[in-house]
């Protein structure tokens, strides 16, 4: 019997389940208004080199692995051993964050003050679901994305829609003027332009199974571009309904999203807490399948790298689905460590968050730092390979492409350093140390390869 293959439509559904998140696209509205602006800019001149790049190789090399096999084909198993092991560790690092803002917003909506370790027992909980689904296998995580893609557009455009009624009835919490559009090149803007940039990641994700796509040479690119569109439109919809509820100076990075929900359903009168419950039910849901995307993508990188066929623990197969279960487990572990070890060190919800989601932003960041550079050595060096897509306007259209990603990207990793706020030990050391130890513990897993 035929394996199914993935349509354009899942290819789409995927992609914007990935890319779209609820939990972190809120921190640029502290900006104000000039914040939908620097969305817009973001995407501009970055989301979209950024996707054609990614059109370019997904079309050119339409094998599973993604970025890892487009980083090996360039630059050889060493440094593509360092971007998968990068890319499949961020998701296990990354997990803990997502779902302490589930754990809050579950409190903040349904049993209020909920006890700080019962906050961090159902955070745990539910990075254990997320292993147990990706145990399961591709078409049952691309179905439970699919659902979640078109519940994430819906939240959103709710968002958006709630947000004109309110301003219309209780007046926008913001000035929306011309003139408060207008950008300010200061540090706040630049930081909060690489926030944006994490954002907007995942365009590879669905090249890690590229074997089960349908007509990856043509979907791929098609792909991309209906997206992307998508994408950034829902962000910009998003961002405003934000900022039509709630004053730019009030806006917090991890509660944000549920105060604007509450605030925006408090136009439907007596009617406000049943309609906000629903919304933030949804909104969970599709935390949930954000990790389904990410825990699926980085697994399947991972697995094409050649330590994992000779190791134990990561070249296990489960029976059932042949899944490289192991791999699943071992996020599920890592994921648990980091959750506790943050709720005891910092003490609340909020410092854990932003604790480890920094820590994910730096390891997130390391693999795209070979991406772009990639595109432009293998169009130089695989002449023969046919490229159904290529960037457009040339040579001179790639490397405009790639220079601009790799600063966008660069410049991400050292924001991440310079928080203004000085030296903090718990969030620098975490940083430092992390990146040092993440990084001996891939060379030393390539080096097990050699074996």
């Amino acid at each position: 019997m035929a394996e199914k293959k993935v349509s354009l439509f899942k290819m789409v559904s995927f992609t914007v389940c990935g890319i779209v998140v609820l939990d972190t696209f809120v921190a640029p509205a502290a900006m104000g208004v000039s914040s939908i602006t620097i969305w817009i800019l973001t995407a501009i001149l970055f989301f979209i080199p950024y996707g054609l790049i990614n059109a370019e190789l997904g079309a050119a090399y339409p094998e599973d692995g993604g970025i890892f096999a487009w980083v090996r084909r360039a630059y050889g198993d060493f440094q593509a051993t360092l971007v998968a092991w990068y890319y499949w560790v961020n998701v296990a690092f990354w997990m803990p964050a997502v779902f302490i803002a589930f754990s809050t917003w579950f409190s903040m909506a349904y049993v209020p003050n909920m006890d700080l370790w019962i906050l961090a027992a159902l955070a745990i909980i539910m990075c254990w679901i997320i292993v147990y689904i990706g145990i399961r296998g591709v078409d049952f995580s691309i179905k439970v994305t699919n659902i979640a893609a078109i519940l994430k557009v819906a939240v959103l455009i709710v968002f958006g829609v709630l947000g004109a009624v309110y301003g219309v009835q209780k007046g926008f919490a913001n000035d929306f003027s011309i003139s408060n559009f207008a950008l300010e090149f200061d540090f706040n803007t630049i930081s909060f332009s690489s926030a944006i940039v994490y954002n907007l990641l995942g365009f590879e994700l669905i090249s890690s199974v590229a074997s089960s796509i349908e007509n990856p040479e043509r979907n791929i690119p098609k792909m991309t571009i209906l997206a992307g569109i998508l994408i950034t439109a829902l962000y910009v919809i998003g961002t405003f309904g934000v900022l039509a509820a709630i004053p730019a100076g009030d806006i917090q990075p991890l509660d944000g999203f549920i105060l604007a929900i509450k605030e925006l359903c408090s136009i439907f009168g007596n009617a406000q807490t049943a309609v906000f419950n629903v919304i933030v039910a949804v909104a969970l849901f599709t935390l949930v399948s954000n990790m389904i995307s990410w825990t699926l993508g980085g697994v399947e990188v991972l697995d094409q790298a050649e330590f994992t066929k000779k190791t134990k623990l990561l070249g296990h197969r489960h029976r059932k689905y042949n899944t490289p279960d192991y791999s699943y487990v071992l996020m599920g572990v890592i994921s648990t460590v980091l959750i506790v070890l943050n709720f005891l060190l910092s003490g609340s919800a909020n410092d854990a968050f932003w604790t480890i989601l920094s820590f994910s932003f730096l390891i997130f960041f390391l693999p795209y730092l070979w991406l772009f550079p990639s595109a432009v050595k293998l169009r130089n060096k695989d002449t023969d390979v046919e490229r159904p897509y290529k960037v457009p306007l040339g040579k001179f259209g790639l490397y405009l492409s790639s220079i601009l990603g790799f600063l966008f990207i660069a410049l991400g990793v050292i924001l991440l350093f310079v928080t203004g706020e000085g030296w903090d030990s718990l969030y620098h050391l975490t940083l430092i140390i992390g990146f040092i130890l993440t990084t001996l513990f891939g060379v030393y897993l390539y080096r097990k390869s050699l074996d």
